[in-house]
């Protein structure tokens, strides 16, 4: 590494301060540490750990002022004694997965500061809200059409009763002999640039600062047990396949005082037989003969509310016609007095295994036809 250049390595100048080394360190570092190259061709992922190595090798001397002044003045950190050569880096372990760090300890250590501890901040007694469940309740059309009351089973966590969610038997609690009521815990690390000190939540106490005297007999000291519990839920009317609803306050128990978690359901709607949806309007195929269709005739469609609307079918109607009935559709969720459309499809049915009779008739009936009669099979003859 000798002939090396560390100032280019790390891309700054010989007046670079120690936070412009710093900075430049990091970027560098993050760009080519090999566990970003994982996957990559195998000369990639040499080269990024040769380069690595530079860097941090770079980095180690530049960082520390005696190291430096004797870089600045010999062009080695060893001083005049060249042949020496630079060890400061493979007194860590060697290469660049020697300094016991992962990928995370190297980005939590950039963003936690270098030499000042990390950043972390004790919320283990802040309030948490507790969790949402999601469920997946199927109901009729005709429930989802004008709304039900339901009642779910649903597994929760909730506070324990008896130690009020603290785990401690009667309440009782201590301070935490690992922390000493701290919460946190604070480690001291060396690592070829510089000494570190990362601050983490202690786990004896989790960061709480306070343990159980005794643990509560009934949560085993967690403090939160499981029921499951009968819930009633409304569905409202016009919801529709796939809808969600969020049922404050039935889902996990909070922590700290945090509010409860919602309940989610997922609705699933069962197809009717008969009436086929989208959104709030409906729509229903209604089948009529040929001779209805050509002569027209009042039909009664069914509709929602059980009761039937007459529909005159004016003669010559086309199969696949459609007609609307305003207003006779679902009603738009969320509203008071708002309601889709009924569409009706009519549907023209050829009659199926005629007697000799019935074909008579009709071949008399065909002859008797006029070809202005047919507009739609007289044009398209005329573009044949």
């Amino acid at each position: 590494m000798a002939d090396k250049n560390y100032y280019e390595t790390l891309g700054v100048s010989k007046t670079a301060s120690a936070d412009e080394l710093k900075s430049a360190y990091r970027r560098l570092a993050k760009q080519y540490h090999p566990d970003l190259f994982a996957g990559k061709p195998e000369a990639d992922k040499k080269q990024a750990e040769e380069k690595f190595k530079e860097i941090n090798h770079a980095y180690d001397v530049l960082s520390d002022p005696q190291k430096r002044a004797a870089y600045d003045q010999y062009g080695s950190e060893n001083g005049p004694q060249f042949g020496a050569g630079a060890g400061g880096f493979g007194g860590f372990g060697g290469g660049a997965g020697g300094f016991g760090l992962d990928m995370d300890d190297i980005i939590n250590s950039f963003f936690g500061g270098f030499g000042g501890g990390g950043r972390q901040s004790n919320r283990a007694n802040a309030p948490q809200n507790g969790k949402d469940i999601g469920i997946r309740l199927t109901i009729t059309f005709e429930e989802a059409v004008f709304g039900v009351e339901k009642t779910v089973s649903v597994k929760r966590v909730e506070n324990c009763p008896d130690c009020k969610g603290t785990g401690a038997k009667d309440g009782a609690v201590k301070t935490c002999s690992t922390c000493g009521g701290s919460g946190t815990v604070t480690q001291t690390q060396r690592t070829p640039f510089g000494q570190f000190q990362t601050t983490n939540v202690c786990p004896n106490c989790k960061g709480k600062g306070k343990v159980a005297v005794e643990p509560c007999p009934t949560c085993k000291g967690q403090g939160r047990t499981e029921k499951t519990r009968e819930v009633k839920i409304n569905i409202p009317a016009g919801i529709d396949n796939g809808q969600r609803i969020t049922y404050n306050g039935e889902g996990h128990a909070g922590k700290n005082g945090g509010e409860r978690g919602g309940l989610v359901v997922e609705i699933s709607v069962t197809p009717h037989k008969l009436f086929k949806r989208n959104g709030s309007d409906i729509m229903v195929e209604y089948p009529i003969s040929v001779a209805e269709a050509s002569l027209g005739v009042t039909i009664k469609v069914p509709t929602l509310s059980g009761k039937p609307e007459d529909l005159k079918i004016p003669e010559g109607t086309q199969s696949g016609t459609m007609f609307k009935l305003k207003g006779k559709g679902i009603k738009k969720l969320r509203s008071r007095n708002d309601y889709g459309d009924l569409y009706v499809k009519v549907m023209v049915e050829v009659p199926k295994s005629l007697t000799r009779e019935q074909k008579e008739l009709l071949k008399k009936l065909e002859d008797s036809f006029d070809t202005k009669q047919f507009p739609k099979k007289k044009e398209f003859g005329d573009k044949l």
